[in-house]
């Protein structure tokens, strides 16, 4: 019998102003756009934190601090193969990622295909294995009044047993 690990991520990141916005390795039109130390694809960063977590490999940044300048600015589609390969070094193999994110605006439903097409090539898996969905937040709170975003994650982690 397969051991099977389900993992949980959360990410938040601040939107400003004339900043690039990334979900997905998308970047998306917008006039303003999530800040971090890296792309802030705070879509990515919930998964990578959810397939870490299943596995047990702590959080994402333990492995990709923001005090380090490697990770400065890089894409987030990097950190996921980073993780991927993290899971696959133990054993791990992705059975599916289930994601949602919050926000007022933009609509993100045009570019979900993209999206998925993104983490399956990142990750290894196929587009059938990924949902994403997305959520407002009925403008109320930080993310209603378009100050910030947010992102949670689910995910199916097994292996075979030893």
């Amino acid at each position: 019998m397969n051991k099977i690990r389900v993992g949980f991520g959360f990410d938040v990141h601040q939107l400003k102003t004339g900043h690039p916005f990334v979900l997905g390795g998308v970047i998306l039109d917008h006039h303003s756009g999530a800040y971090g130390h890296s792309d802030a694809d705070v879509l990515l960063h919930a998964i990578c934190d959810a397939l870490l977590g299943a596995a047990n490999l702590r959080d994402i940044g333990y492995h990709f601090s923001n005090t380090d300048e490697r990770w400065r600015g890089i894409s987030s589609l990097i950190l996921l193969q980073h993780v991927v390969q993290l899971l696959f070094d133990k054993g791990w193999e992705i059975g599916n990622i289930d994601a949602m994110v919050c926000l007022e605006e933009p609509k993100i439903n045009p570019h979900i295909p993209a999206m998925k097409a993104n983490i399956a090539k990142a990750a290894g898996i196929t587009e059938e294995d990924i949902s994403i969905k997305a959520t407002t937040n009925e403008k109320l709170g930080f993310i209603g009044r378009q100050e910030g975003v947010t992102a949670y994650a689910v995910c199916l982690v097994e292996k075979e047993p030893v």
